[in-house]
């Protein structure tokens, strides 16, 4: 189905010059009586790569249809490779690490996640807004230091390097936000 430029809109996924190009910025201004300018910022879902391009008003683009799916994470493989398992075929695939970036820092082996695929091609991880992980390693608290709002090193169990504050020790579960990688709090 092909899409005026006009009707696009952030959020919109392209398919341009055998890319998926994700809208991360739209802008259409109409400055008094000249000619609309469109002005769209993109990142391309197969490689990361961002840019911007201006199409004309009367250009058509292609719209990608994108699928989630529930899959569980199982291992990562010694090429560096992330293995997953869709939760309804069973069917396992694997996922570059260059696609994920640091997502996978934040999930468990086991846990299950959503993976967006384009027709046949896994495209890549979403995460909830915040995850609950175990820290497995932490500074020593010093008496005195917990007024001052300092924050000490820790290592979590999917091996996430954070900041926590100094009352926070070893084997306790916290909130991590998976926007910012910051400390939200203890898991209740």
């Amino acid at each position: 189905m092909s899409t005026k430029a006009t009707e696009l809109r952030k959020g919109n996924v392209l398919m341009k010059d055998d890319d998926l190009l994700l809208i991360t910025d739209y802008n259409h201004a109409t400055p008094g009586n000249l000619r609309a300018v469109i002005q769209i910022k993109y990142k391309s879902l197969l490689n990361g790569q961002v840019g911007q391009f201006r199409p004309t008003a009367g250009d058509s683009f292609e719209l990608a249809y994108l699928d989630r799916k529930k899959s569980q994470y199982l291992y990562k493989e010694a090429n560096g490779d992330f293995v997953f398992m869709d939760e309804e075929t069973y069917e396992q695939f694997h996922l570059d690490p260059e696609l994920v970036g640091d997502k996978m820092g934040f999930i468990k082996e086991s846990s299950s996640v959503d993976v967006t695929f384009h027709e046949t091609t896994p495209l890549g991880v979403d995460l909830p807004t915040h995850v609950v992980l175990e820290v497995t390693e932490a500074e020593a608290a010093v008496k005195g230091n917990s007024a001052t709002g300092v924050k000490k090193d820790a290592v979590l169990e999917t091996g996430l390097s954070i900041k926590v504050p100094m009352h926070i020790g070893v084997g306790e579960t916290i909130k991590v936000s998976t926007d910012n990688g910051e400390f939200q709090g203890r898991a209740s």
